[in-house]
């Protein structure tokens, strides 16, 4: 029985390879679509990827600059502070909600054509991936301004060849929101209230993560402790320890981030996989 049972896992196992191989280029051009139309006819196009995390770091700086940003020991940039924070999370939630939609967006394209339906999520959030990878270009620019500067205390930035470990934080962090994506997008089909109480969420979530203030100005035990146990948290830690403080990464955040990573994409393809053949009837 056992032995019927693995044999069976791995057919299934084999079975979804191929799709994936087999249909590949179909999320290619899904992922590069979904990018075209998210500047489609603006003028700036995809340089908006360049120009808003900029706006966005220098609004919140002028606001909560002199609150939380006063140099310090905790902080030793705060502008380049808020803006690995705020890049890391701006495409945790927005994946995320988008992958959540990506159902109801395309339900005229999947009741008439057959593809595997994970394209759908899985190209918005690979889309907003590519948006990420491209802001990193203005972080690399904020980066030298200040540190060139000494302003906000940027000449304390330090960069050495940790640095070029930037792309194991990104990596979790794009398991993490494929997991949890894979998860909104078939609750989204049952159940639609879940798309404003995810919006809530999200307004909620980025004052529980360490964007704004560093972790250490939190005096309340158990606040700490929930912020802690957030992955987020610990991803853009990962992240500021590589581009912002030139450390090495810790091992014990690193080895949490992995771990909930792995666990969360494997339970969102697990809850996919049981309701993927019935989501066409809820949509």
């Amino acid at each position: 029985m056992a032995k019927t049972k693995n044999t069976d896992l791995n057919h299934e196992l084999n079975h979804d390879v191929e799709m994936f191989k087999k249909y590949k280029n179909l999320l290619k051009e899904l992922t590069a679509k979904n990018v075209k139309l998210k500047y489609r006819n603006s003028w700036l196009g995809v340089l908006w990827s360049f120009f808003q995390p900029l706006l966005n770091m220098i609004v919140l700086s002028v606001v909560f600059g002199n609150i939380f940003g006063k140099k310090s020991d905790l902080i030793v940039c705060y502008p380049v502070y808020l803006f690995t924070g705020r890049l890391l999370f701006s495409f945790f939630t927005t994946s995320t909600k988008q992958a959540m939609t990506s159902f109801r967006r395309n339900q005229a394209i999947i009741k008439k054509v057959y593809v595997p339906k994970y394209m759908y999520p899985l190209s918005a959030i690979f889309s907003n991936f590519v948006t990420f990878a491209i802001s990193l270009i203005c972080l690399i620019c904020v980066w030298i301004f200040f540190k060139l500067t000494g302003a906000q205390g940027g000449a304390d930035l330090t960069i050495n060849g940790y640095a070029l470990l930037f792309w194991v934080p990104m990596l979790l962090l794009l398991i993490f929101s494929t997991g949890v994506g894979l998860i909104l997008s078939v609750l989204c089909v049952y159940f639609r209230d879940i798309e404003y109480i995810w919006e809530v969420f999200a307004q909620l979530l980025f004052y529980m993560v360490p964007v704004l203030y560093h972790l250490d100005t939190i005096t309340t035990p158990w606040i700490k402790m929930v912020i802690k146990i957030n992955p987020l948290y610990s991803m853009i830690e990962l992240f500021r320890h590589c581009v912002l403080y030139g450390q090495l990464m810790s091992w014990k955040l690193f080895l949490y981030a992995a771990v909930v990573s792995i666990v969360t994409l494997i339970i969102g393809i697990i809850i996919f996989n049981w309701k993927s053949d019935d989501i066409i009837f809820h949509l």
